[in-house]
């Protein structure tokens, strides 16, 4: 096989979407399992280490390309592209602040990532842990609640954060091993969307780990979190969306132009009233990709308004999702019900992302306070 560059990501992803990944995705969201398939595929073509640097192993991917894979994915399978939103969110954490040896695990694809940031006390105020990082003889020893750990049983290695050990500061950032003893999976995940994304509660119960595992300065969490995680995790969860419009898209029109009305002779696309609610997912999903398009330009090129982009791009795709999943639905009508339509699928995955911090809410108040002049924190 070629050598995977992105002159041909686009078919090499296509081919393992069209073999493995969509005609998993069903069988993903009915039984809660995780995408085990899907994932030795991607594993396989490289694309686990599509974000690590060439020099250790990796693909040297960049934004643009990592949003490509997410929008293509998500287009098949919701929880397949959250394992990989949340595993290049870890990813890039590690690449830039983790040792050679895991960068290298990460770019070979054994070494699968995620988050463990938002707990039960601070909700979705993610940036400010609970959980405790203390000295002990030997190194030190993490005390955590975590509310929601996507891969939480399937990830190799965890990026934690807590409060620091001793410098000022909100948090503290942590690579640390999903077999450590002390760490519980509080599981299994049984959404309403999502549904095989594993996603648990993670607690820490006297968990020791050296002080190498720390990754950047004891209490520069926060710097980590909006200057690397926030930018890629933001970016990557509104393509999932994107993914999810096109598909929703794509399923109404083909559904429309198959279903007839034998009284009339008609098929449903026939109608005005269904071919501009057609119109309308159309337009708004092509808006949101082209703001989505805008973001990954803007962060490349440095631009002044990259962070208000960075902020509006997942607000708008999870929103705008929802609306045109919703459309979807009405427009597809009682067969939208059924899982052979395969909207709703879609319609139960795209209401996550309103939810995953930052909420939508939250980044409303975050842009109101960037477009007024106000500090965000």
């Amino acid at each position: 096989m070629a050598a995977l560059t992105s002159a041909n990501l686009s078919e090499t992803l296509d081919r393992i979407c069209h073999d493995t990944i969509g005609p998993a995705a069903e069988q993903v969201d009915k039984t809660g399992s995780f995408p085990d398939r899907a994932l030795d595929a991607l594993r396989a073509a490289g694309l686990l280490g599509a974000a690590s640097a060439r020099e250790v192993g990796g693909l040297g991917f960049g934004l643009p390309e990592t949003s490509f894979i997410l929008r293509r994915v998500g287009r098949e399978c919701g929880s397949t592209a959250m394992v990989l939103c949340m595993h290049y969110s870890g990813a890039a954490v590690l690449e830039a602040l983790g040792d050679k040896e895991t960068r290298q695990a990460v770019a070979s694809g054994r070494h699968l990532s995620t988050l463990a940031f938002s707990e039960a006390g601070s909700r979705s105020h993610f940036w400010a842990p609970l959980g405790t990082a203390t000295k002990n003889g030997s190194g030190v020893t993490l005390n955590a609640k975590k509310s929601w750990v996507t891969s939480a049983s399937k990830a190799t290695a965890y990026v934690w954060s807590s409060k620091p050990i001793a410098a000022e500061g909100l948090s503290t950032l942590w690579l640390v091993p999903a077999k450590t003893p002390g760490i519980a999976v509080r599981g299994p995940f049984d959404g309403l969307g999502l549904r095989g994304n594993d996603s648990s509660p993670v607690s820490a119960e006297s968990v020791k780990v050296p002080e190498s595992a720390m990754l950047g300065q004891d209490g520069k969490g926060f710097d980590v979190m909006m200057g690397t995680v926030l930018p890629v995790f933001q970016v990557l969860n509104a393509s999932f969306s994107v993914g999810a419009m096109e598909a929703g898209v794509r399923r109404t029109a083909e559904h429309a132009s198959g279903s007839r009305y034998g009284h009339i002779d008609a098929s449903l696309a026939d109608l005005p009233t269904i071919r501009s609610g057609i119109a309308r997912m159309r337009i708004k999903t092509d808006a949101t990709a082209a703001l989505l398009d805008d973001t990954v330009a803007a962060i490349g090129a440095g631009r002044a308004d990259a962070m208000l982009r960075v902020l509006e791009c997942k607000a708008a795709a999870g929103e705008t999702a929802n609306e045109v999943l919703d459309l979807a639905m009405r427009i597809c009508g009682g067969q939208a019900f059924r899982k052979e339509v395969g909207v709703e699928r879609y319609f139960r995955d795209t209401r996550a992302a309103g939810v995953m911090s930052p909420t939508t809410d939250l980044l409303y108040d975050f842009i109101g306070k960037a477009v007024c002049g106000m500090p965000l924190f």
